[in-house]
């Protein structure tokens, strides 16, 4: 795409949307792997290793799907899309899937019990709403609305105000990256200083978020390699699932290669560690950037999954960029719950076979 879309469009929201997707599936069979079992064990990220040459996505896409129902039923409406993603949190936990992370166990059974979404979240800074915001940086132009709604969909999870940070810096890189503005790091760095720090002054946390950034911009300048970067950073093992190891990583490789989501996925896969996660964190970052023509068609033909097809996602993505276009909220595209819960146990299955291939070697 020689123009990048804009926040809002149709391009922006598909392309985060389907680039988590990939980003999400070609990093899944690594997640967890050290650097070198990876290499060993299944050699570059180059393409889908899942299941049988496919792909299959993890609650990093579910999420971001999530996200973008509540987001269509609420439009501008805060507390209405704060109820709306409760209800499909609850549902989503009720489909079993596989691999859920503690926080957001722990919060989702809360909202069970019938805690209040704004009472349910846990002290916590995992990659939870960082995963999910990407597509929220897409889709909503103005700064200070995507400031409050990445605030509401990270505190029914997450309350650790770092979590948010990291959520808002993934947001603002993809709200960045559809006005084709990514590339000036030192804008970013302006932008998101100013967002952090206005109601936080001299915040610990938003600071110690804001200095691993300006060492990811002067990284980037250099053209210092991702895992490089990430050795800098004591992550030579891997990322892990902690925010502030892991926006860093994603905002380098988004930063590095901007109108390259397949090197940037593989970038950042490499790097060993939490890689389902962070490959669809700079995959709806890139992807919002360059849209849907700029997802490699290999890896989006690839990726198997039923109900929650790429073509439903596509559809998904059509009916966001509508309803933010009309200003009108609507009833989202919705998926059949007996659908879903099959396939979790695929997905389980899958999931359990890596696990015994694990063990074996090489080593």
């Amino acid at each position: 795409m020689e123009t990048p879309p804009s926040p809002g469009s149709r391009d922006a929201i598909t392309g985060a949307i389907l680039g988590t997707a990939v980003g999400d599936a070609i990093g899944l069979p690594y997640e967890g792997l050290s650097r070198r079992r990876a290499a060993r064990l299944l050699g570059e990220p180059d393409r889908h290793r899942f299941f049988l040459r496919r792909g299959m996505v993890s609650d990093d896409t579910e999420h971001s799907c999530i996200v973008m129902q509540a987001l269509i039923a609420a439009g501008d409406d805060e507390e209405l899309f704060v109820k709306n993603l409760a209800s499909r949190m609850r549902l989503w936990l009720l489909g079993l899937p596989a691999g859920i992370g503690r926080a957001t166990l722990k919060a989702t059974l809360k909202l069970w019990l019938g805690v209040s979404p704004r009472r349910s979240g846990v002290f916590s800074a995992g990659n939870g709403p960082a995963m999910r915001s990407a597509v929220l940086g897409a889709a909503i132009e103005d700064v200070t609305l995507l400031q409050r709604l990445v605030r509401a969909s990270t505190r029914i999870t997450h309350t650790d105000p770092k979590a948010e940070y990291g959520a808002m810096a993934v947001a603002l890189a993809a709200n960045m990256a559809s006005r084709g503005t990514l590339a000036d790091g030192a804008e970013y760095l302006t932008t998101l200083r100013e967002i952090l720090t206005c109601n936080e002054a001299g915040h610990d946390d938003a600071n110690e978020l804001l200095s691993l950034l300006e060492k990811t911009v002067d990284s980037v300048s250099r053209r210092e390699s991702t895992r490089d970067f990430a050795d800098s950073l004591g992550l030579s093992s891997g990322v892990s699932g902690y925010t502030y190891h892991t926006v860093p990583i994603a905002v380098h490789a988004s930063l590095l290669k901007k109108d390259n989501p397949r090197g940037a996925i593989m970038d950042v896969v490499s790097c060993g560690g939490d890689a389902d996660t962070t490959a669809a964190i700079v995959g709806g970052i890139v992807g919002a950037g360059v849209g849907p023509d700029g997802i490699p068609d290999d890896w989006l033909d690839g990726i198997y999954e039923w109900p929650r097809t790429v073509r439903w996602m596509q559809s998904l993505a059509d009916q966001l960029a509508e309803s933010r276009s009309e200003k009108s909220p609507t009833r989202p595209a919705r998926l059949s719950f007996a659908g879903i819960a099959a396939r979790n146990l695929v997905f389980t299955l899958a999931v359990f076979i890596h696990a015994l291939r694990r063990l074996l070697p090489p080593y």
